[in-house]
Formats: C-alpha cells, structure tokens, sequence
C-alpha cells in the first residue's frame, strides 16, 4: 500500500505530538493508539507511515534535530564546535535531555528502537561529527593519529548524561561550551 503524503507542517505537528507525549509517559507506556488520539490522525495512518513506534520515535528525534554537523562549518573546530552548541537554547537543550532520559532504559529493553536509534540518529551524527574532526585535521588543527579523536562523541554524550547524574542540573550551552573548551579540545591538544 502506499504512504500518503503528509504536508511537512503535518509531520512537523505530529512528530512535536510523539516528543511531548515521549516526555509525559516515557518511550514504554507510549503507545501508536495515544499518539493517535493526540494527532487526531488513525492508528492505521501512523502505522502505514512510519511502520513501527520506534521508526516513529526515532524520525520525530532526528526532524527535531536542527541542523546536521557536517553542514558547519565556521574555518576551525573550537568555531565548529561553538556554533554547532549555539544552535540549540538551553530550554530546547533540557527538552532534549528529558527525551534521552527517557529513552535511555528502553534502549535495553527493546532492540528495535535501539536499532532505528542507531540507522537514523546515531550514525548520521557519528558521520557529521567525523565531518567536522577530518575538517580539522585537513586544516592541521588535529593529528590524524591523535589518540583521543576516537573518544570524541564518548566525551559529548558524557557531557549530556554526567552533568544531570553529578550535578542534579540540566545540561546547557554555557556548560557545554565550557565544558568543549575545557575537556574536548585540550584532550586532542587544540590550544
């Protein structure tokens, strides 16, 4: 059967729909009938578009996402690193943090939406990121050997889920950016 086109305000309203609904309950108790209840859409309209409530969630994270990391590109990493940070508030950036809070259990509990986490989240983050970085070797600002070019997006998501675990506080852009400032740039020995 074929998928009907949804206009891109549509998918943009029910995948802000799926996101707040995600937050409210948690990625278990969300369930395709709720989400449609919310959207005023049918169940068999969801299911035809997306396939799947993880395929759902995952597409309705990455359409939040504003701006993919290979496209900055400022002339030097820290401005990269800056301007990637810049583009999302502190008020959005807590959101995000509450989404990954709540999806972070259920990963362990159901492959598939660890899968469709990885294919279209993930991966194409770890690909922009691995943009930027050889952009900066390219530019002399890295060694290409440099030992922790491979722990980059460890440290990035150690930033987002230690902060909240240390500290009982939301990650946000001054943290984040001092925290890039502090700890990714001086480990891959940019001044």
């Amino acid at each position: 059967m074929a998928r009907t086109r949804l206009t891109p305000e549509r998918e943009g309203e029910l995948y802000a729909a799926v996101l707040d609904l995600l937050r409210e309950v948690g990625y278990d108790a969300l369930t395709m009938d709720a989400i449609a209840a919310r959207t005023r859409s049918s169940k068999a309209t969801l299911y035809r578009q997306w396939g799947s409530k993880p395929e759902l969630v995952v597409k309705a994270l990455r359409n939040n996402k504003p701006v993919s990391l290979a496209e900055i590109d400022t002339g030097s990493l820290r401005g990269d690193f800056h301007a990637a940070l810049s583009r999302t508030n502190d008020c959005q950036m807590e959101k995000n943090s509450a989404l990954m809070r709540a999806l972070s259990h259920a990963v362990h509990e159901n492959p598939d939406l660890l899968q469709a986490l990885r294919e279209l989240l993930i991966e194409p983050e770890m690909t922009g990121l691995n943009t930027l970085l050889r952009r900066a070797v390219d530019r002399g600002e890295l060694r290409p050997d440099h030992p922790a070019l491979k722990y980059v997006s460890h440290m990035l998501i150690g930033a987002f889920t230690a902060r909240q675990l240390v500290e009982d506080r939301p990650v946000d852009q001054e943290f984040l950016t001092d925290y890039v400032d502090s700890v990714i740039l001086p480990a891959l020995g940019v001044g």
